[in-house]
């Protein structure tokens, strides 16, 4: 039987295209989604992947969420936390609730869900989880201040999660992704990618959402359980560490 996967934010974007290749790569996969009814739907009928809607940032909502797609797809032995969302300003303008909603979503996020996940895990002796941080998790970014402090966040959560479970059979690693294709970073204004974004980027374009993909289909990989703890930094050589 395949094992089943769980991608948070799994319906666009990086999160679309970890979904689509679990998939491929013979995964049960229980795609994620809170905002967007009509992308989740096209998700759903170009993908046969099937779409679940609950709120990541808050507890409840995601304990009532997971319980769905375990009675659905069975327990869950992977989990791609990847929801994420922006509200950029600089800090002095920044308001409470713009620093909240972003912790909550890219931070808070991977407590409420993987909690509801952990001990299963345990019990059978198995796991992986993959953290999806950022390359401005790693560096800062100006106007970014709640978004950088939750990336950062979820490397620390990374590390002391995969002390915990290592014995256990579970693996905990994260992934920072540099400039992606994405809708989002697709809206920025073309002179802006062409002459302030993509100059900073070593191998001269930006990342494409299957390179990032690639990166978690090996981490969840049977063979990748010797690495745990561990950050791949995907940014076409922007920030080395």
């Amino acid at each position: 039987m395949a094992r089943t996967a769980l991608v948070t934010g799994g319906t666009r974007g990086i999160g679309a295209a970890i979904s689509t290749a679990l998939k491929e790569a013979g995964y049960a996969v229980a795609a994620n989604y809170h905002g967007n009814d009509e992308a989740a739907h096209r998700f759903r009928e170009a993908t046969g992947i099937p779409v679940f809607k609950f709120d990541v940032a808050d507890y409840e909502s995601s304990r009532r969420g997971v319980a769905a797609v375990e009675a659905e797809l069975g327990p869950i032995d992977i989990l791609v936390n990847n929801a994420g969302i922006t509200r950029d300003t600089s800090f002095h303008k920044m308001t409470p609730e713009q620093w909240r909603a972003v912790i909550s979503t890219n931070l808070d996020s991977l407590f409420n869900v993987t909690r509801q996940v952990i001990a299963g895990m345990r019990d059978r002796g198995f796991g992986r989880i993959v953290n999806i941080s950022s390359i401005n998790g790693q560096k800062g970014q100006f106007g970014q201040s709640n978004y950088s402090a939750a990336k950062a966040g979820v490397l620390g959560f990374t590390k002391a999660l995969a002390l915990e479970n290592a014995k256990k059979g579970i693996t905990v690693n994260a992934v920072a992704p540099g400039y992606i294709a994405t809708e989002m970073v697709m809206a920025v204004p073309e002179k802006v990618l062409r002459e302030v974004i993509l100059p900073q980027i070593p191998v001269g374009r930006l990342g494409q959402p299957e390179e990032v993909a690639r990166c978690v289909l090996f981490l969840v990989s049977e063979e990748a359980g010797f690495i745990t703890g561990a950050t791949i930094t995907a940014n076409g050589g922007q920030y080395m560490i």
